[in-house]
């Protein structure tokens, strides 16, 4: 199992305490000095079954500062993919990847289903 993170992240050290606090094994990546390649997040995309905009940090400066609210809407699946390989803080952390499944972002009732 991999979690991807911001370690300074307040929703990624809650994530990670829930993990460690149920003894799940997983390898730590720190999202922002190795991130996510356009073949990862286009594998991570399918199998999350989320719409691709849920992939987007939508909160962070840096998605802020380049207007992409307002971009996201005519750019290609393969232009957004493209997008967010260029810089982890564009992607919406944490990410927890276990065999076929994907879930984006912390939401409690979310991993107890997925994490057994």
């Amino acid at each position: 199992m991999e979690f991807i993170c911001y370690p300074k992240c307040t929703t990624c050290k809650k994530a990670e305490k829930w993990l460690n606090d149920r003894g799940v094994p997983y390898e730590l990546r720190d999202i922002k000095e190795k991130n996510p390649s356009f073949e990862e997040l286009s594998d991570w995309y399918k199998k999350s079954g989320l719409p691709l905009k849920k992939f987007f940090n939508t909160s962070g400066l840096l998605y802020k500062s380049m207007g992409l609210k307002d971009k996201l809407a005519s750019m290609t699946e393969d232009e957004q993919l493209s997008l967010l390989a260029t810089d982890g803080m564009l992607v919406k952390r944490p990410i927890l990847v276990n065999g076929e499944n994907v879930l984006v972002g912390f939401k409690e009732s979310e991993w107890e289903e997925t994490v057994k």
